[in-house]
Parts: C-alpha cells; structure tokens; sequence
C-alpha cells in the first residue's frame, strides 16, 4: 500500500522552487519575469510552476520517477492496475482507450448517445461502429442507458466485435447494468471501455453506482476535473490487469503532447490525495446538496428534478444521486431557454441546457446560500416567464441509419448543401449541440426530415450546434459518392 498522504508531484514542483535553478529552456515566459502581465493574472506562485520536462521532473511520454509514482498512487486510488495522467482532456482519454482497443475494420459496440470524442476516434482508426440505440424516456426527452438484452443481441450479431464502449454515467445521471455488460462482453472475448468522465466521483463516495474499475471494466476515461476537483483539461484513463500498459502509452503518444502542463498533472496529483483522503466526506456533502435542491425544486411546479425514481433495473439501473438534472417542459421552457435566462438576468452559470433539460453540477466547493440563490432563480423564472407548451420539441434522440463508417464519409468527396437540400443525403461531417457534445449527426449518417428540423429547431430555441464547417449550421457537408 502507498501512502496517499503523498504527492510526488506537488513535491518535486516544491523542491524545484526552493533550488535557484536559472532556466535557459522554454517555456520562454522563464518562471513569469517575461511576461508581467500574465504574471499578474495567473500569479507568480502559478507560473513559478509552469515549468517544462526536466529530469527531477521526469517526462510524460516516458515517465520513471515523480510522474510514475503519482500514477501508481492514482491507480491504486482507483482500484486499477494503472492509471495514466491525460492532459488532453477526457476527449484523449477515450481515444486511447479506442485507438488501442480496435484496428481499421474491426467493430466495436457502442451507444449512439456518445460524446464526439468517441466518433473522432473511428475517423481516426477506421473501425466500423455497432451502435446499439438507447431506449428513452419521452417525457424527459432523454436517452437512457444500455439495456443488457440489446447488449447480448448486439453481441451475439457481432461475434467478430473487439471491444464495446458504455457511457456511465450519462450527462443527466444514468447508469446502465456495468457489471453484467461487463461480464457478458468479457464471456464472448470483447474488450470493456467505459466513458467515466461524470462518474469520478464513483470510486470515492459511499452508496454510489458501481465504478467501472470495480465492475472489472478493462478501460475507463475519467474527468476528474469536473467531480474531482483538478484543472480543467486534466483527466485520467485507468487501466485493468489485463490490459497491456506500454501498448496503451504508444498509443497515447501517438495524439497527446509532448510538453504536458506541470500545472495540469500536478493538480491531478493533488486532487487524487484529497479524494483519497477525504473523498467519502466531500461526496456526502454534494449529495445533500442534490437531494436538498431536488426536493425544493420539485415543490415549485413546473419544474421536474428527476432521480432515482427513474431506476427500472435495465436501461436505468442506477441513477447518479449527485446530479440535479430537471426538466422544464411543462413550464413550457427549453431547458436552453432557461440556461440563457438564469446566465442573463439572474448571473447563475450552469453546466448547459438542451432541448428539454438543464444541469446545474453541483459539487463540493458550492456553498447551502449558491444552492438557495438557485433555487430562488427557478421560482422566479415559474413565475414570471411560464407558458403554454404546445409546440416543444419532447424527445431528443433519432436513431441514426449509418451508411458509411465514419472515417469513409469523413475522408470521402463532399459537396456543400443548403441544409433545406440534404434531406436523404450522406453527412461527412458533425452537428452536435454542445455541451454536451452529443452528435445529432456523425459522419456516415443519413440526413433525414426529422433531423433537419430538430437542427432548425435547436437553432431557433439558442442551443449553440457545433461541428460543421458552416458555423451556424445553415450548410453541411454531404458525400458526393452515393
């Protein structure tokens, strides 16, 4: 056992400031005297620590001394055999975890509701997506999770699959049976990738849904910079035993920089000590928090903060208790509507809104008087902007006909259309609403009535769509092959 009262990282950082070294290497700002300006904004004590690879620092792509043990540390934090420091974002995490796992041609199994981080990394290699379409629910106009039978048909269908990706939990708080879907993958061979960026919080927490380390996923991408506490960019990907570790760091090398940020990987060092250490405390505070504004917001009207109510032990077999999710549909709100009125009038940033949704992350630095000041907001905006519904778009999610892999119609010849135009045509490109980054169409898919609208739709309503080159979705890219 390691002590997790240490942070190898945070140390070497210390002890490097204390040695009066004269840099004559990048980055050329040299400890913050070439640039004052910056200096002022960020702190001295911030870019005394912006530092680049040295040997008491060792080196991300190959690391043998501080770096190695702090990812020891986190491993054994986590539960897995290895744990490797990303400063890329999750976004790398899960390409790696996909880049290593499946070759140009190979299948993997996977929901369609996945971040586009996922579907970049089959443009990358070439693999050839099953997806598996989520069930529902038409009232939150929300995907749900994987269910096990659609899991065992996509299995059986696919004997030749090499790896299956789950997301768990989902952005609203959804938790598909990872136990079973692991098992079941791993009776037929196939390699288990888990989507963890919501669910750092798994591993640390009491009464929480299965981590995937613990389920005996193989793979799994962690955001700890969004329950976790470090820089944001900062993330982790975990590893299980049977994974071969040096393969996974080619791969890694082969997309994520070579100058990783010490201020990004040590903040992953200190923030794993504190969840080590105080984890269980702080996760029980956040679920107070949640369970507190669930019930007060579901006292409003108008209003539904869902939770564990939604549990049916398939396709919602747990549901993340730290997450305040609510649906404004019967106010007669997109949840965007509502995202831009608590940012505009009311100076409440939440994480985003969608068509019928929002997601205020609650964590442990948030405090009882921010969580009343929103619940305040959202009587307020009952009360003053509350209308008739008809005509709000209820279900998100359109099962997507694939026509072409995504690196075949990302790389094929393309025409630009009106997107009046492209009903029936190939899309070579992505639209997503962002957050949360979900593609409302991905390279290879047919473009439908229905998705055009929903695109027109989310438009008008002020969802920010992301992806195509044509900035406000008003063009796509369409394949000319046929």
């Amino acid at each position: 056992m390691r002590d997790q009262m240490s942070a190898p990282l945070q140390e070497a950082l210390e002890r490097m400031k204390t040695d009066r070294l004269v840099p004559f290497d990048v980055p050329g700002h040299k400890r913050g005297r070439g640039n004052p300006e910056l200096t002022e904004f960020l702190g001295a004590d911030c870019m005394a620590v912006d530092v680049n690879s040295m040997k008491p620092l060792d080196n991300l792509c190959h690391p043998v001394s501080v770096i190695k043990e702090a990812e020891a540390l986190a491993a054994e934090a986590f539960g897995a055999a290895h744990a490797f420091f990303m400063v890329g974002g999750t976004t790398s995490s899960v390409q790696a975890m996909i880049l290593s796992s499946v070759k140009r041609g190979e299948k993997i199994i996977l929901p369609r509701n996945v971040h586009q981080s996922a579907i970049n990394s089959l443009v990358l290699c070439g693999a050839v997506p099953v997806y598996v379409n989520p069930q529902t629910n038409s009232r939150l106009g929300i995907a749900l999770g994987m269910a096990l039978e659609d899991v065992r048909r996509a299995l059986e269908r696919n004997p030749d699959a090499k790896a299956i990706l789950i997301n768990n939990p989902t952005y609203y708080g959804v938790c598909s049976d990872l136990k079973q879907i692991t098992a079941l993958a791993h009776e037929k061979g196939v390699r288990v990738l888990v989507d963890e960026a919501h669910g750092t919080h798994f591993y640390f927490g009491q009464d929480m849904p299965i981590s995937a380390m613990t389920a005996g996923a193989d793979m799994a991408a962690v955001s700890m910079h969004k329950s976790g506490g470090s820089l944001t960019q900062s993330s982790l990907l975990l590893c299980g035993p049977a994974v071969n570790e040096n393969h996974v760091r080619q791969i890694i090398n082969l997309t994520q920089t070579t100058s990783g940020s010490y201020l990004l990987l040590s903040s992953l060092d200190i923030s794993r000590r504190n969840l080590a250490l105080r984890g269980v405390e702080i996760f029980e505070k956040v679920k107070r928090f949640a369970r507190y504004a669930r019930e007060e917001i579901n006292a409003l009207g108008g209003y539904y903060a869902f939770g564990d109510e939604l549990v049916n032990g398939d396709s919602v077999y747990a549901f993340d208790t730290t997450k305040l999710s609510v649906n404004t549909l019967e106010l007669g709100l997109a949840g965007i509507e509502v995202y831009d009125i608590l940012r505009d009038e009311y100076q409440i940033q939440i994480e985003f809104g969608d068509l019928g949704n929002i997601l205020a992350y609650l964590s442990v630095g948030d405090k009882t008087k921010n969580v009343e000041r929103l619940i305040s907001a959202l009587e307020d905006i009952e009360r003053l902007y509350r209308r008739d519904k008809t005509g709000l778009l209820e279900t998100e999610y359109i099962s997507p006909e694939v026509v072409l892999t995504p690196q075949d119609a990302f790389y094929a010849e393309q025409a630009s259309l009106p997107l009046e135009q492209c009903v029936g045509e190939v899309c070579t490109e992505f639209v997503m609403c962002y957050p949360p980054g979900i593609p409302v169409l991905a390279p290879g898919e047919r473009i439908t009535q229905a998705i055009v609208e929903y695109i027109r739709y989310a438009r008008a309503k002020g969802c920010v769509l992301t992806g195509p080159e044509s900035m406000d979705a008003s063009r796509l890219k369409v394949w000319k092959g046929k």
